[in-house]
């Protein structure tokens, strides 16, 4: 096996090590770094829904209250307003999908499904808890989900959800008596939630894992490339030269012309030792060559 050879498999086993355990490091530092990123977007638009809802509480119904109108609107319903202003934001961000799940529920359409209900519970319990995510698994793939409670903080809000009798005559008519009363301030009667399928995360983590691998590979493939110039140069035809050399001189060619020595490495070294050891021969031959002839003279 060549020197080269030996070179190039160590490179390759090298090279096969390194970008697995690169691979496997990055992979999870990518699709942890995606998964954290996505989940920061949804949080700035679960902020943007919160804003929406105070927004509404305290600037909209107060409006529509002081113009003297009677009838129940819906545009006024915090819930209303946050849901319908997400659905055009969807429009932009598909991938994006916002529920208020809601305990008991004035909108039968908000009611918390058996597994929703776990983080409102989780959010019950957990009083000073502001932020619950984590992963569900579906049918269709598996989604990664952030929430924040709903926790009524502002009195207004139990103006239409305290009593019947306290609501307005147009919302009994529209969503009846049953749903969406018995509130108290400070409790937590839903959770704000946004899903994200987990394809997203982790394609984005795929494109810029293979992009990380393939400029791995080309830079180790350069510098591959380039030992290979050097061990050529340097090492290998430097020591072919010698070994050729050699090989004359051992066939009896003493008269070959002495290697060039350049620099001071250790290659020029063995050069110098191995022009000094071809000189000392040469000598070595030219004196018994001259006592031969001495003697056949002699005689």
């Amino acid at each position: 096996m060549s020197l080269r050879l030996k070179f190039n498999l160590v490179m390759l086993i090298t090279l096969a090590i390194g970008i697995g355990l690169a691979y496997i490091t990055s992979k999870r530092i990518l699709e942890d770094n995606a998964k954290q990123e996505v989940l920061l977007n949804a949080d700035i638009m679960m902020e943007m829904a919160k804003g929406i809802r105070g927004y509404t509480v305290d600037e909209v119904k107060p409006i529509i209250q002081a113009g003297g109108h009677e009838e129940f609107i819906k545009q006024t319903v915090p819930a209303y307003a946050a849901t319908r202003n997400f659905e055009r934001l969807r429009k932009r961000f598909p991938e994006f999908t916002y529920q208020e799940a809601t305990l008991n529920p004035t909108n039968p359409a908000h009611r918390a499904t058996d597994w929703e209900k776990g983080i409102v519970d989780y959010f019950t319990s957990n009083p000073s808890a502001t932020e619950y995510s984590g992963i569900k698994e579906t049918a269709t793939g598996k989604l990664l989900y952030t929430s924040h409670p709903l926790r009524i903080t502002n009195p207004k809000c139990l103006d239409c959800h305290s009593t019947p009798e306290a609501a307005p005559a147009a919302m009994l008519e529209l969503y009846g008596r049953e749903n969406g009363f018995g509130w108290e301030l400070n409790s937590v009667v839903g959770a704000q939630i946004v899903y994200v399928p987990m394809s997203i995360p982790l394609e984005r983590a795929g494109i810029a894992l293979k992009i990380f691998i393939i400029s791995l590979t080309a830079i180790f493939v350069f510098i591959w490339l380039l030992l290979n110039i050097l061990l050529h140069f340097v090492v290998i035809r430097p020591v072919t030269r010698m070994a050729e050399q050699a090989n004359l001189i051992s066939k009896g060619q003493i008269d070959v012309p002495e290697f060039e020595v350049k620099g001071s490495d250790e290659i020029a070294s063995m050069a110098s030792s191995f022009n000094r050891m071809h000189r000392s021969l040469a000598s070595a031959v030219k004196l018994i060559k001259k006592q031969r002839t001495t003697t056949v003279r002699s005689k």
